[in-house]
């Protein structure tokens, strides 16, 4: 027997459907799940009862738990007639079963019995399963009918294991299960078992966090489960409260921060001190301040041997943390054994003044030291200023905050790795170099001809041009090459020339460095000139009989060199990019509005590493638009952190995508700097879907794929508002070309696009890895999806449904048209005879009616238009369907580190794929070649047919008016069945006879 099982907690129902007359009804709910049946308490007169009754079933095979289903039947009872009412039910497939951490609850809309059934209303149920030991399974009684009439006084109470210990229990009533359940199915299914879930001690203790959540989009549906969707919410934020996408003003708005929840903190800034006593009798003293709020402490940095020294640093301890009603700020004096005590300064909490911007900082005051006993000391002062304020205050970002250590660990040494920044990556630019030609080269051996190649590089990345084997010392090459360099140039075009002796033998003839800063910048695609630059370190030189003499005459090499600056350096994939503006800073446009985002907390974090015995995380977020990378502070030891830190951008496009990332920081708590931050998920938010001036209040499920399969690992709570500046210039934008121009005057080949984005993710990467604190470069790479290129069979399913999806529309038509020609509903047939001839008598109300139409479909869409941003899919990325083995493809390192079994089966999959897609491709051809073959005359008789069918179509159209013509087709087209034929028709019969290439193929 499995120690899993499925949980299931009946919360509540609403907006029943009467069923006694008196428009009431006594409800319950019956859960059925793998042959066991359990039932809630009975709510007598109650349309909208609530239960909160929990329910464990036993779950003999974990592997079969995916095509399992939980059944929730909803009843009334008539005690009278002892007879019940059906109203509704809600039916949940195993696949969306979660675990108790990712359990929320959700309302299912009841479905219908029967078509005829009477059924409105909604069940909140929250589903989840474990594999605690502790978790017993509900116990039925012996039948059915004798919980009808049981005493609920007499319930067994089950006590909730998510409740912390407190003094909680829920009456619930248990049934004997089906006699009839049959016997699982004890091999695993083709798509692999589900996962185990992994429920730690720490979940289990911390309980389910209530959601601050009105309304949850998308629900279980089968484009995406329910706990994978997307929730509106209606936080209190600093502009007041958000419904419905509007702002409820507060009784006293900010405006520097009204995206996000108001946050109190206590700032106290130590500036100086000045006449710091000394105990040793050489007068020496390295102070530092330590600045002890409860639990919490930040220390300054420490001078040597200096008595007046100035630290002007800032902490800021959060106003909830706050245990005591006193401050302390202690001077001391560092020392190798133990620090020595100078003074201290105590305030009381409550005589703090608060500041709220845009008042004037606070002035800072000189304060006497004290002893520990309260005595003022006769020498030394320290200078402070402590006030309350929010994140708003200018101090707020440059200040250590007490949510960056935890009370255990009090210490300020993790700071400087925790501390949020704003980074901008660096000016790329795309580097074309046309290698032309050379002049009087000199080799070694003077009695051959070079076999010379030129070889190109700039920083790690290096290109060849072919080898040219030429009669003299000229060779010629005339090719061209992109790379990408970053702003400010640190790295030089170096160019060698190379004499290729022998296969693995080489020479260097010369070479060219030339400075990027000194090199031509171009806009357009005018043509830039050509230079010749000398090759240093010639041959020459070492042959020369007067070493100490100048060479009378330089090889030289001949280069076309420009920095491009109308292109769009591709370091980010074009269907999702945050940025299209040219390199070049004077073809960029005017700003069409305003991006604000506000990253307000986080929820339901899974842990990431483990503390002290239970799991933890010490979590940030990344916002990367245009060149703006945004990192909010670390909060360590949290699985429900909460940043409340508002971001604005320009908008130059509004065909651009916004992407928030979060991440657990490796580098603390003893990690080292080659740890990688562990990625926890992303949002990716495209700005043309969001309407202007509206403030979306969201949060966005974090979905990561990992070898086991999709996981939800937790929610992060986004308000995101998109201001127009220019209603006009939007517009104007949408007329405009996607990329800049030179993309499409001198394009790039989708080889050399690939190439270059990787080249210039390894350069912004490089960069921003360098600021402090460093932004990694698997953040970098993670942010901006530089592994997306590689292949993954589940991506390729995805990309393939998603192309189906596309022309299902079109699909469907050809099949209504095929029923309307086989007269199946003769009605509908002879509606579209009667449009086709109205259409084809007035060919002037085609375009018009089509049109129209159209405008029709697009207001009666308008109420059904999406209210959310849209959000990762898991059902469209098809992650919730995948096969185990294809994951374990998709996550191996490239080149692959699996054994040759598992290699070659891979392969012969990946064949057995593309033979199939081989077949379509060549199917598709010999389409085309038929028709081209109509006139080619590779197949005489057919041409000569076709011809004078031609000839004949001429005349008859010529002289027959084209609306006969076209009724006459397409009566013939939607002709009765009785008038077809069981075989194909001739046109099609003389069409599949026609030649294709196949035959020719080896």
């Amino acid at each position: 027997m499995s120690n899993l099982k499925l949980g299931v907690e009946v919360v509540s129902a609403h907006d029943l459907v009467p069923k006694d007359g008196q428009d009431s009804s006594g409800v319950y709910v019956e859960l059925q799940f793998e042959g066991q049946k359990f039932r809630t308490t009975l709510k007598e007169k109650d349309l909208s009862p609530v239960w909160n009754e929990s329910f464990y079933f036993n779950v003999t095979n974990p592997s079969n738990l995916r095509d399992l289903t939980l059944n929730a039947y909803v009843y009334s009872l008539n005690k009278a007639t002892d007879k019940k009412s059906f109203l509704g039910k809600v039916s949940l497939t195993g696949t969306s079963f979660v675990p108790y951490s990712d359990a929320v609850v959700l309302h299912y809309p009841l479905e219908k019995q029967r078509i005829w059934s009477r059924v409105k209303g909604e069940l909140g149920l929250k589903v989840f399963i474990t594999d605690d030991s502790y978790m017993s399974s509900s116990n039925p009684m012996q039948t059915m009918q004798s919980t009808m009439n049981v005493d609920p006084r007499s319930a067994e109470p089950i006590p909730n294991p998510f409740s912390d210990g407190r003094a909680e229990s829920r009456r619930t009533f248990r049934h004997l299960p089906n006699p009839d359940r049959r016997k699982q199915n004890d091999d695993a299914s083709a798509a692999g078992s589900l996962p185990k879930p992994n429920l730690g001690s720490y979940e289990m203790r911390s309980g389910p966090q209530p959601p601050n959540v009105v309304h949850t989009y998308g629900g279980p549906s089968p484009m995406q489960p329910g706990e994978y969707s997307l929730k509106e919410t209606s936080p209190h934020l600093g502009g007041g409260r958000i419904v419905g996408g509007r702002v409820i003003p507060a009784e006293r708005p900010n405006n520097t921060y009204d995206l996000v929840e108001k946050m109190q903190y206590l700032f106290v800034r130590v500036v100086k001190a000045r006449d710091l006593p000394t105990k040793d009798v050489t007068g020496s003293l390295d102070p530092y301040v330590e600045v002890r709020v409860g639990n919490y402490k930040g220390t300054t940095k420490y001078f040597e041997k200096n008595k007046n020294p100035e630290w002007n640093e800032v902490f800021a301890f959060a106003k909830d943390q706050v245990q005591t009603s006193a401050l302390e700020v202690v001077v001391k004096d560092k020392d190798l054994v133990m620090d020595d005590f100078v003074g201290l300064v105590r305030l009381d909490l409550y005589d703090i003044p608060t500041r709220v911007p845009p008042d004037s900082p606070l002035a800072p005051e000189w304060y006497r030291l004290e002893e520990m006993n309260g005595e003022k000391r006769k020498k030394g002062e320290l200078m402070l200023a402590v006030w309350y304020g929010t994140q708003a205050d200018e101090a707020f970002p440059d200040a250590w905050h007490s949510d960056a250590t935890s009370a255990t660990d009090p210490s300020s040494a993790i700071y400087g790795h925790t501390r949020g920044k704003v980074y901008h990556s660096p000016k790329l630019w795309y580097v074309r170099v046309v290698v032309l030609e050379a002049q009087d080269l000199l080799v070694s051996d003077k009695s051959r001809f070079p076999d010379a190649y030129v070889r190109v590089q700039i920083g790690n990345q290096v290109f060849k041009t072919k080898p040219v084997h030429s009669r003299n010392m000229n060779p010629v090459w005339r090719e061209e090459m992109l790379f990408v360099a970053a702003e400010p140039f640190e790295d030089h075009l170096i160019l060698s020339v190379e004499d290729r002796l022998a296969p693995n033998k080489e020479e260097t003839i010369g070479k060219v460095i030339v400075p990027l800063s000194q090199v031509y910048r171009r806009a357009d695609d005018k043509i830039v000139r050509s230079r010749w630059f000398n090759l240093e370190k010639s041959t020459s030189a070492a042959m020369d009989v007067d070493a100490g003499k100048k060479d009378k005459f330089y090889s030289r090499l001949h280069l076309q060199v420009c920095l491009e600056g109308g292109y769009h350096v591709l370091d980010e994939s074009t269907y999702y990019s945050t940025d299209l503006r040219p390199t070049a800073k004077p073809l960029w446009k005017n700003s069409i509005g305003v991006l604000e985002l506000g990253i307000i907390n986080a929820e339901g974090l899974h842990p990431m590493k483990t503390k002290d015995g239970k799991g933890t995380s010490d979590t940030y977020c990344v916002a990367k638009y245009g060149q703006k990378w945004v990192r909010t502070r670390t909060i360590i030891d949290s699985l429900s952190p909460k940043y409340n830190e508002q971001y604005t951008w320009e908008v130059y496009d509004p065909a651009t995508v916004l992407v928030v990332g979060v991440f657990d920081n490796s580098q603390i708590n003893g990690g080292s700097s080659s740890n990688k931050d562990v990625k926890i998920g992303k949002v990716r938010i495209r700005l043309s879907t969001l309407e202007t001036g509206r403030v979306y209040t969201h949060s966005y499920p974090l979905l990561a794929l990992h070898s086991s399969g999709v996981k939800k690992m937790g929610e992060v709570h986004l308000a995101i508002r998109f201001s127009c500046t220019s209603l006009i210039n939007m517009m104007y934008i949408y007329s405009r070309p996607l990329l800049p121009k030179m993309h499409y005057v001198r394009p790039l080949t989708p080889m050399q696009q690939d190439l270059l984005r990787h080249q210039a993710v390894n350069l912004v990467a490089a960069r921003l890895s360098r600021a402090e604190p460093p932004l990694k470069r698997e953040v970098v790479e993670y942010m901006s999806d530089a592994h997306s290129h590689l292949w993954s069979m589940r991506r390729s399913k995805a990309n393939f449904f998603r192309l189906m999806s596309v022309f299902s529309g079109l699909f469907a038509f050809g099949k209504w048209f095929g029923e309307v020609c086989k007269w199946k509903s003769p009605v509908t047939t002879i509606l579209a005879h009667v449009l086709f001839g109205m259409l084809v008598l007035f060919p002037e109300l085609i375009l018009p009616t089509v049109f129209l139409y159209m405008f029709v479909i697009g207001l009666w869409n308008y109420r059904y238009r999406p209210r959310y941003p849209p959000h990762m899919n898991t059902r469209i990325s098809y992650a919730d369907a995948v096969h185990p083995d294809e994951l374990d493809e998709e996550f191996d390192t490239f080149p692959t580190t699996r054994s040759p079994d598992t290699v070659r089966y891979r392969y012969d999959r990946l064949r057995s794929v593309a033979g199939k897609v081989q077949s379509v491709v060549g199917d598709l051809a010999s389409q085309g070649e038929r028709i081209q073959a109509l006139l080619s005359w590779r197949d005489p008789r057919a041409t000569v047919i076709f011809i004078l069918f031609c000839l004949v179509a001429a005349i008859v159209s010529y002289a027959t008016p084209f609306q006969v013509v076209a009724l006459s087709i397409g009566a013939y087209v939607m002709r009765h069945p009785k008038l077809r034929h069981k075989v194909p028709s001739a046109p099609t019969n003389f069409f599949k006879r026609l030649p294709a290439q196949t035959d020719s193929m080896l």
